[in-house]
This record gives structure tokens, C-alpha cells and sequence, in this order.
């Protein structure tokens, strides 16, 4: 929201939003109940003219230019060795800890994650399912497709059960200045309503 209002291009809120992640950090429970639940965030990050995948942990943080193509996020780190920008001292800090041995080429998701990244695109979770529908549909991608997508249950996409998932943007960003920008948002926190 503050990348939103303090800036007017993608790459602005990108250094918005890193700029407070290094001043203030991240945190704060993520469930309204009593149960402790935190993590790292992801954001896409889009104007008229580029988007930006901006991924973090803690304090570190790598950012990818989409060049073109689809790209999604999902509860898991996704920028591998392509990052365009990246906390000064995240491949020192990876290194410090043993992550990292400094000279293989560096991966931001595995040397930051848990998971086996090389499954990422293959396993049955929401990353790969919605890496999968975005796919099945590149280059003719409307603003309905992108919703009928945030709406499948199936995939996981659209959770339900101890994990709901709260709501979801479409927005249609014409690169015509002349033309408005339009912005689809759930009024329930069931996309599927």
C-alpha cells in the first residue's frame, strides 16, 4: 500500500517497499486467532511498462525484472539466479551462514529456502499449479482468465479449510496512457463468490 502511495512506476515501489523492509524489518502474526503464524512476503509489483517479483527474507530481499512471459508467486521463493536487484548484503550474509560457498553461481531460492527449488515447477503445490494455469493460457491471458484462475479450488490457488485464501486483484494496466487502468477486487473473502 505505501509502494502504491509513494510511488508512481514499478521500480520506485520497489525501492519503497525495500527501503522500509531494511528501516523497520518484517513480522507481525498473519492469522486474526491466537495461533502464531508469521513469514516472508512476495510481491508482484506492476505499472504500465514493467513488473518487478520482489521476494524477501527477513531483512534480505532479491528482485527480478519480468522481461516478458508469465510469472507468479506462491508461499515459496521463486527468483533463482536472474535478480536484478538485491540487498547489499545478501550473498555475504548467505555466506557468513554456510548457504552459500561463494563461488558456485548464486541461487537467491535455494539458498534461501527450504524446499528442493529444482521441483518447483513440476510438484502438485500452488506455485507450480498456478505456474501451470498462467501457462496454459500465455499470450491471450484476459482479465476474466485471470480470474476464473484465482478462483480454482483445485489447484490450491483458491485455499479453503484452516488457510482461506482472503481475497484477489485483477488489474488491467493498458501500456496507452490514453486508456484507464482497471482494477478487479474480490468484496468476499472467497474469490469464488
Amino acid at each position: 500500500r505505501l509502494g502504491l502511495e509513494r510511488a508512481d512506476t514499478a521500480e520506485k515501489a520497489l525501492t519503497v517497499i525495500v527501503d522500509l523492509l531494511e528501516k523497520y524489518g518484517q513480522g507481525g502474526n498473519c492469522m486474526e486467532s491466537s495461533m502464531a503464524f508469521t513469514y516472508h512476503n512476495s510481491f508482484l509489483i506492476a505499472d504500465r511498462r514493467e513488473a518487478w517479483v520482489l521476494e524477501t527474507s527477513g531483512k534480505y530481499w532479491a528482485a527480478e525484472k519480468v522481461e516478458g512471459g508469465v510469472r507468479n508467486i506462491s508461499n515459496q521463493l521463486s527468483i533463482t539466479t536472474k535478480i536484478d536487484r538485491e540487498h547489499p548484503e545478501l550473498k555475504e550474509y548467505a555466506r557468513r551462514n554456510g548457504w552459500w560457498d561463494g563461488e558456485k553461481e548464486f541461487d537467491f531460492a535455494a539458498t534461501y529456502s527450504f524446499v528442493n527449488t529444482a521441483r518447483m515447477t513440476t510438484s502438485g503445490g500452488r506455485y507450480c499449479e498456478g505456474y501451470k494455469l498462467l501457462n496454459k493460457h500465455k499470450g491471450s491471458i484476459t482479465s476474466e482468465i485471470m480470474m476464473a484462475i484465482l478462483r480454482d479450488k483445485e489447484s490450491g490457488i483458491n485455499m479453503e479449510g484452516g488457510f482461506m485464501t482472503t481475497g484477489s486483484m485483477v488489474s488491467v494496466l493498458p501500456q496507452q496512457a490514453n486508456l484507464p487502468c482497471i482494477h478487479f477486487f474480490t468484496g468476499t473473502p472467497d474469490p469464488a463468490r
